[in-house]
């Protein structure tokens, strides 16, 4: 009894953590869903990441790109370049996603207006391989190094919607797709467990019992 008690329990405060994190992930929907705004005068990850922002300026002509794989438009390349703001500001926009073959292709960006959204990356571990800087190769979108790269602010807007899209990429816009959220799953396996532990428990009994008679 204690041992099922302790795997419900397990799976009703996995429960609870599911309910916690569907409003986590409401929240970000709402903010990526947001009318836009014009780009805050100094983003904080705190409050703002997920924002959804309204911009204007001129993309620049180096440009980094990250491997990136599981996305909507397949396999491919993130480009990332800084893009230079009406108000005399310098940041990262992510252009989408660069078909494997077009890598050598170039483009000339002019002059466009932008909705996007905030974001802060967390595509770095401690396993990420270091960028192969000859064959401009990157593995994540490492804010910090990709700012100082192409001397722009550490502040980075995912591109939706553009009047002047990059003609080769894809865009892929911030939603919670691949944010996890394996709650379910496992409250699932704890309730699971509860009940062969409590079939198991009952088979012992009727066991000991029929020992116990003969």
């Amino acid at each position: 009894l204690s041992g099922v008690a302790v795997l419900l329990a397990l799976g009703f405060w996995q429960l609870d953590r599911l309910t916690w994190k569907q409003a986590i992930l409401a929240d970000i929907d709402a903010r990526i869903m947001a009318v836009p705004i014009a780009m805050p005068e100094n983003p904080d990850e705190s409050v703002d990441e997920y924002t959804a922002v309204r911009m204007s300026g001129t993309p620049g002509n180096a440009e980094l790109h990250v491997l990136t794989s599981g996305t909507a438009a397949g396999t491919g390349y993130r480009v990332m370049r800084a893009f230079d703001l009406s108000d005399g500001r310098r940041i990262l926009i992510d252009l989408g996603l660069l078909p494997l073959d077009a890598k050598n292709e170039v483009a000339t960006l002019g002059p466009t207006d932008v909705v996007g959204n905030l974001i802060w990356p967390d595509d770095m571990n401690s396993s990420t391989p270091v960028p192969d800087l000859p064959k401009n190769i990157w593995f994540g979108r490492d804010l910090a190094v990709m700012a100082d790269a192409l001397d722009a602010l550490p502040l980075m807007v995912v591109a939706a919607q553009m009047t002047q899209p990059d003609p080769r990429t894809t865009l892929l816009p911030v939603d919670t797709s691949t944010i996890k959220n394996d709650h379910l799953a496992y409250a699932v396996t704890w309730f699971g467990l509860a009940l062969v532990w409590a079939a198991m428990t009952l088979f012992l009994i009727f066991r000991v019992s029929k020992t116990k008679d003969t």
